[in-house]
C-alpha cells in the first residue's frame, strides 16, 4: 500500500470531500490525542515511568491517569524552549458536570489538603472543573520520568497525593494533596496520553512521542500488580488530524506517538501486550 506525506494525503481528502459536494472540510488544528488505558485492579498506589522521545511547545505528556484526575509533564506552547517551558502537573476533578469552575459549589469543589512552597495551585475549568497544581520542573527527552499517586479513601471522599522523582536530588518531590468527593472509591481506571494543545495548525506536522514502562498498581488487596497490557485509543474531535497517530511496544514497554510524519501502524482499540520481565517492584513502601 502506497503511503502518502501527511499534507498529500489531506490534500486528496479535501478534493475527495469537495467532489461529492460534501460541506467544506475540517482543516486540522491539532494532532490528535492517542491514549493506552491499562486494566488493573482498584488500588492504592500507581506508579509509572516515562520516557519523552519527541516533544514540541504545547505538548502534554500524561504519565499516572485515573478515574477523577491526570499526572504528567507538559512542555509550555508561550515559551518555546526557554527556561521555565518545562512543567509538572496534577489535577483533580470535581464530581460535577460542567466547565465553570465558579458555578461549583463550595461543598462539591476539590480540597487542597497540602502542598509543597514550590508549587502553583489554581482552580481550572474548560475540560471540566476542579484543582491543579503546577510546578516548574525541568524535564529532559531521553531521561526517565517516575511518578508516584497514591488515593487513599476518606469515609466518602478520596485523597490523592502526588510525587515525582527529582533526579538531580534522588528524591521524591511531593507536589500537592488534593481531596475530591468519590462516594468512598479507591484508585481505578488507569491510563496514559498525549496531547497537543497549542492547535494553531502547525502543531498538526510536529511529532510527540513517548515510552511507558515499569507501570505498576499496589491493589487494595495489598498485591504489587505489573501494567503489562495496554489499550490504544484516540479522541474523536473533529479538528484533530486523525492519521499521524501510532502505538506499540517498545522494549519493556509500550509507546504512544502522534503528529507530523507519524506513521499509523497499529489499530486503534488494539490490546498491546508485554511478557513478564521479572522487573524489580518500583518501591515498598510509600515516600513522605
Amino acid at each position: 500500500m502506497t503511503v502518502f506525506p501527511v499534507r498529500i494525503r489531506a490534500l486528496v481528502t479535501c478534493m475527495a470531500c469537495l467532489s461529492l459536494g460534501a460541506a467544506d472540510p475540517v482543516i486540522p488544528r491539532a494532532a490528535r490525542s492517542v491514549h493506552l488505558g491499562y486494566p488493573a485492579p482498584d488500588g492504592d498506589l500507581f506508579h509509572n515511568e516515562m520516557v519523552v522521545e519527541a516533544s514540541t511547545p504545547g505538548s502534554y505528556f500524561m504519565a499516572c491517569g485515573w478515574n477523577t484526575g491526570y499526572f504528567g509533564i507538559q512542555e509550555l506552547a508561550d515559551h518555546g524552549s526557554a527556561p521555565g517551558s518545562k512543567v509538572v502537573i496534577f489535577s483533580v476533578w470535581d464530581p460535577t458536570v460542567g466547565d465553570d469552575p465558579k458555578a461549583v459549589k463550595s461543598e462539591d469543589r476539590v480540597e487542597v489538603l497540602q502542598a509543597d512552597e514550590g508549587v502553583r495551585i489554581r482552580r481550572f475549568g474548560g475540560e471540566g472543573t476542579g484543582g491543579q497544581c503546577m510546578a516548574p520542573f525541568d524535564w529532559k527527552v531521553g531521561e526517565t520520568n517516575r511518578f508516584l499517586l497514591r488515593g487513599e479513601v476518606q469515609g466518602d471522599k478520596t485523597a490523592y497525593v502526588a510525587w515525582v522523582w527529582r533526579p538531580d536530588r534522588s528524591d521524591w518531590w511531593r507536589l500537592a494533596t488534593f481531596r475530591t468527593p468519590t462516594k468512598g472509591l479507591p484508585l481505578r481506571g488507569y491510563y496514559s496520553f498525549l496531547e497537543d494543545f497549542r492547535r494553531d495548525g502547525k502543531s498538526v506536522q510536529e511529532v510527540r512521542r513517548a515510552r511507558y514502562l515499569n507501570g505498576w498498581v499496589h491493589t487494595t488487596k495489598g498485591d504489587w500488580v505489573a501494567l503489562l497490557r495496554a489499550r490504544f485509543t484516540g479522541s474523536g474531535a473533529d479538528w484533530e488530524s486523525k492519521e499521524n497517530i501510532d502505538a506499540g511496544l517498545a522494549g519493556t514497554g509500550f509507546f504512544l506517538a502522534t503528529g507530523g510524519a507519524t506513521i499509523h501502524r497499529t489499530a486503534l482499540h488494539t490490546v498491546l501486550e508485554q511478557r513478564p520481565t521479572g522487573i524489580v517492584l518500583p518501591l515498598m513502601e510509600t515516600p513522605k
